[in-house]
């Protein structure tokens, strides 16, 4: 049987699964208070520098559609965990270029060793012990046929994710 699920479901569908993402990822030292912006606008501008090296914060705005300012926050707290570098565009002074930190910080460490189980439980609610495992097993399955399929546009596999994060 061919399942039938329309666009809206699949957009509140993937929203869920953007929260659940949300509440596995550790909050940062000293909690997400001192800076703006969500998780979500992060691991994007995270992303969004692996893909694109030596980027600046305006090449990322244009790239993302998100507002300047949450990604000027965002370049912020990857610098402050150390997973991205800084420094003076030598052809205009003005600008900024980004990059990735050559060596891994503690704080992707940590999140890369972070799993979904405990977030997933709690958005499964009674179900959470028992369709743990189902809903894994259909995550990763789904995980490996979009990634590989260059769903979203382009023949995306999980690099740039790894090299984010």
């Amino acid at each position: 049987m061919l399942l039938r699920v329309n666009g809206v479901e699949l957009f509140l569908l993937a929203r869920t699964l953007m929260k659940i993402a949300e509440d596995a990822l550790p909050q940062p030292p000293g909690g997400s208070a001192p800076y703006a912006g969500s998780a979500r606008t992060t691991l994007i501008v995270a992303t969004d520098i692996a893909d694109n090296p030596e980027t600046t914060v305006s090449e990322i705005v244009a790239r993302t559609a998100l507002p300047q300012s949450q990604v000027s926050s965002a370049v912020a707290r990857l610098k402050d965990a150390g997973s991205v570098e800084t420094s003076v565009d030598p052809q205009d002074r003005r600008r900024v270029r980004v990059r990735q930190a050559p060596e891994l910080s503690e704080r992707v460490r940590e999140i890369r060793a972070t799993t979904i189980d405990d977030a997933l439980k709690a958005a499964l609610g009674s179900d959470g012990a028992e369709g743990l495992h189902t809903v894994s097993a259909a995550l990763e399955v789904l995980s490996e046929h979009l990634h590989h399929s260059g769903a979203g546009g382009g023949t995306r596999t999980h690099t740039s994710f790894d090299k984010a994060f």
